[in-house]
């Protein structure tokens, strides 16, 4: 069943995002973080944690992309939204964010590198809680200076607390056939989950984005453009660092995913009601990129190789 699962995962996490589109659930909002940690425990368990070591020119992709390009990139694509400056502000608080939590479970299922991705997470973690205030002042000329908490409390629950599980259940698999069958039922569980996971954040949010396409329409054109310009990117820049293929798919998808689950406290925050719908709208391009991704980037590797 898990291998039949596998041979039709995409046209299943299709599937998924129509259904999420069609069905408007905004109650479903509250399993966003219990489903999103319980696809990242599959996805850390089904990964050798203790094997896991970081390539240097992995590492430096991922600051080049995401410390470099992606600034330059949002800023650019950001400019024509400067008259809304709420719609401004909430775009650019996404796209200057990399994604620390559902880019490792794609990336896997791209064939990429998701073990040296999560290796990397402290760092993209890090980064963020240093350089996003910085990039907002500079594009913004505000005085805000954003709260690390939310960021803290999704580092742990979306993190620390399944990678933690993960590690204690692939250590107890060699003696404990509990163990085992945990790992089992997760190796056969990933396909299901991501698809729930999709439906949740889909159906709990798409009604929001279509109340509102009017004035979403322009910042959803910009996270089209900024997807296919980092896919662009990265492969260019893994290209240059000959990154083997696994750590070019994953350092692609690290400068391709943005952050919008964890900023989504930021938008709350800021006046009105608009800016917590425009980072929606970027999880909801953003699914449906990674879900061709995944399709599509072995081949534009495998083209590149030859």
């Amino acid at each position: 069943m898990a291998a039949r699962l596998d041979r039709h995962q995409i046209a299943l996490y299709f599937t998924a995002i129509v259904l999420g589109l069609l069905i408007d659930a905004p109650s479903l909002r509250v399993l966003v973080t219990p489903v999103l940690g319980a696809l990242l425990f599959l996805t850390f368990l089904s990964v050798p944690l203790a094997r896991v070591r970081v390539n240097a020119r992995f590492l430096l992709a991922l600051a080049l992309l995401n410390g470099a390009v992606v600034p330059v990139v949002a800023g650019i694509l950001s400019a024509p939204l400067r008259d809304d400056a709420v719609i401004h502000a909430a775009v650019l608080l996404v796209l200057l964010a990399p994604c620390i939590d559902y880019v490792i479970a794609f990336t896997g299922l791209a064939g990429g590198a998701r073990a040296e991705l999560l290796a990397a997470t402290p760092l993209l973690l890090g980064g963020q809680l240093l350089l996003l205030p910085l990039f907002l002042r500079f594009f913004l000329s505000s005085d805000d200076v954003l709260s690390v908490e939310p960021f803290v409390e999704a580092f742990l629950l979306l993190i620390v607390l399944p990678l933690g599980a993960a590690f204690l259940i692939q250590r107890l698999i060699p003696r404990h056939r509990w163990a085992r069958r945990v790992d089992s039922a997760g190796n056969a569980g990933m396909v299901p989950l991501m698809m729930a996971t999709l439906f949740v954040v889909l159906s709990g949010y798409a009604g929001d984005v279509a109340g509102e396409w009017r004035r979403l329409a322009l910042p959803a054109a910009v996270y089209v453009a900024f997807a296919l310009v980092m896919i662009v990117a990265g492969t260019a820049v893994g290209a240059v660092l000959r990154l083997p293929a696994p750590l070019h798919v994953a350092a692609t998808f690290s400068g391709v995913t943005r952050n919008s689950l964890v900023v989504m406290p930021f938008a709350l925050a800021m006046p009105g009601t608009l800016a917590p719908v425009v980072v929606v709208t970027q999880t909801l391009v953003e699914l449906t990129v990674m879900v061709a991704m995944v399709a599509v980037m072995p081949g534009i590797l495998r083209r590149i190789s030859h």
